[in-house]
């Protein structure tokens, strides 16, 4: 529509050029009364043939005359029409929307292909502000499109297409830590189950352990055991089909 008027304006301007540029020359003529007062006659012995005449009707070119206003009319309601569209605000073409909905397909992409995703993760892939971010994530999830799962006051997200139970949703949360993955996966090996053991698989200190297992056990995902001095631990019955599907 838009184009159509700039090309408009451009043909307007060079017509506008031509008529000024262009010069007139005039040619003087003798005009002498014609020697003969007989329709067709040679005037110094050319042969002359009469042609077949051609009338047309009135009607036709009453017609035809009705159909130049009419088209001269509807082409000025069609440009008072884009004058108006753009005067709206129409000529964005609704670009920033389209821009917003081809992000937002990006973002749900991610979430679908790295579930338990969070904001800090997405960011960093799309190269997006957070804010940014947060406005698309807002609008997905209003749309029913994704859902967030708090992780101990971090926000996971999900497709929401009941693909994930309510166990998967906190074992994929709990397992993005690649630590917390590697306790769990010794656990679940029954390789080590005392603060000790994890302590020298892992490679970390005892007090590093007893925060990560503190952690692993209020998610529900382990199990404490006292036997003795020791904390015997094993993964709950609960969430040990959707550790042994996720870890």
């Amino acid at each position: 529509m838009f184009t159509n008027i700039k090309l408009e304006k451009k043909l307007i301007f060079c017509l506008l050029f031509f008529l000024l540029t262009t010069t007139a020359r005039a040619t003087e003529y003798t005009v002498s009364p014609f020697p003969s007062d007989q329709s067709g006659a040679s005037i110094n012995g050319e042969k002359v043939v009469k042609l077949e005449d051609t009338v047309i009707p009135y009607w036709q070119f009453l017609l035809w005359l009705a159909a130049m206003q009419i088209l001269s009319v509807i082409d000025v309601i069609l440009y008072f029409t884009k004058f108006i569209f753009i005067i709206l605000g129409f000529r964005a073409a609704d670009h920033p929307s389209t821009v917003g909905t081809l992000k937002r397909k990006y973002i749900y992409a991610f979430i679908k292909a790295c579930p338990g995703t969070c904001i800090s993760e997405i960011a960093s892939d799309m190269s997006l502000s957070r804010g940014s971010l947060r406005y698309h994530l807002d609008i997905l999830e209003a749309e029913n499109i994704i859902e967030a799962h708090n992780d101990c006051g971090k926000i996971r997200y999900f497709q929401n297409n009941s693909t994930y139970s309510e166990e998967e949703k906190l074992v994929i949360s709990v397992l993005q830590n690649e630590m917390t993955r590697k306790i769990v996966l010794k656990i679940l090996k029954e390789e080590c189950n005392t603060n000790g053991d994890l302590a020298r698989i892992t490679g970390v200190s005892k007090s590093a352990i007893t925060r990560y297992m503190k952690q692993l056990n209020e998610s529900g995902l382990i199990n404490e055991n006292k036997m003795g001095k020791n904390t015997i631990y094993s993964i709950n019955p609960v969430y040990r089909d959707a550790i042994e599907k996720h870890v």
